[in-house]
């Protein structure tokens, strides 16, 4: 009886140890199968171009096909709530901006997802640098005049964005804010049409991100006084930093990869590193840089970090500002 029980014991672990070994043979590495990620907002735009570099990217280094799902609509919510909602697996990826984490939280009261609670932060990509910019007629050639400017001709002065709670506006309202001047915003449906007015003089001012205007810039029908970025841009090396005027200041757009929260670390972690050498390509580094886009390496706590500070800094001024969206 004794050896029976011995020898059904030997047969059960055998048992174990290969149904073990199946187990791990069936186990493949992450990504067993397709990404998709999501962009919440049409193809074509900046965040979608992002994407298309990134999944191009990860779709090379791992042999397997990620899909960019462009979805959308509701001031971005509709995408960033499809991921939110998502299985934490990997194979749902959201490539996030500023407005979708760090602004909507203020503007909208009852959104549908939690910035901080249902997401876990993967890579951040890129920044890019807005320019604030002048018609060649408003006799200004710095931020500083122009605040100075703005505080002698109190609500005189008008500026214009793409729409209420753009980071056109946002940079605006910032520096109005930190310069202690009220100067009257204009919204436009679309940044074409904001800076139609602008080039043609209609209203003097306008925050705009550095690709779009750049050659306006370089063909003189448009006076750069200061990049939104913490350092100037190559692209426009004699144009100072509105930072060097008022110390900290910052109004970049940004983008960055985000999962469902429960994500395992270990799935995060791997996006992180390849995304990080993605970057690194000589390819995309030519690509990013046409764009005006600042490749940022930051690991996912310093990502989550950087979002919270981001949320509270934007909130604070959408609330001081009093906007509401549209």
């Amino acid at each position: 009886m004794q050896k029976s029980n011995v020898t059904a014991a030997r047969v059960t672990a055998a048992l174990g140890l290969i149904v073990g070994a199946g187990g791990l043979a069936n186990a493949q590495p992450y990504p067993a199968k397709i990404v998709r990620m999501i962009v919440p907002g049409p193809a074509g735009g900046g965040t979608d171009i992002i994407a298309r570099i990134v999944a191009e990217g990860l779709s090379r280094q791992y042999g397997q096909t990620v899909v960019v799902d462009n979805r959308g609509g509701g001031a971005g919510m509709i995408g960033t709530d499809a991921v939110a909602k998502s299985p934490p697996d990997g194979y749902t990826l959201l490539m996030a901006y500023a407005g979708v984490l760090t602004v909507n939280s203020a503007l909208f009261k009852n959104m549908s997802y939690d910035p901080i609670r249902d997401f876990t932060p993967v890579a951040m990509v890129a920044q890019v640098p807005a320019v604030l910019v002048v018609h060649p007629s408003l006799p200004v050639h710095s931020v500083a005049e122009l605040i100075r400017l703005a505080k002698t001709r109190p609500r005189a002065l008008n500026y214009a964005s793409s729409g209420n709670g753009t980071s056109g506006h946002l940079c605006l309202e910032l520096l109005k804010e930190t310069g202690g001047v009220d100067i009257v915003h204009i919204p436009y449906k679309g940044g074409a049409p904001a800076m139609a007015d602008v080039l043609g003089g209609q209203v003097p001012v306008i925050c705009n991100n550095l690709v779009e205007v750049l050659p306006h810039v370089n063909a003189g029908k448009l006076r750069a006084l200061g990049i939104s970025a913490a350092s100037r841009s190559p692209l426009l090396p004699n144009v100072p930093t509105m930072a060097e005027t008022y110390p900290g200041f910052e109004a970049d757009t940004w983008f960055g990869v985000v999962a469902p929260a429960g994500t395992p670390a270990a799935i995060i972690d791997k996006l992180n590193e390849s995304i990080r050498q993605i970057k690194d390509t000589p390819q995309v580094k030519t690509r990013l840089a046409q764009m005006g886009a600042n490749a940022i390496d930051y690991a996912p706590a310093e990502f989550a970090a950087m979002i919270r500070r981001e949320m509270e800094k934007w909130g604070k001024v959408v609330r001081g500002a009093g906007i509401k969206p549209e």
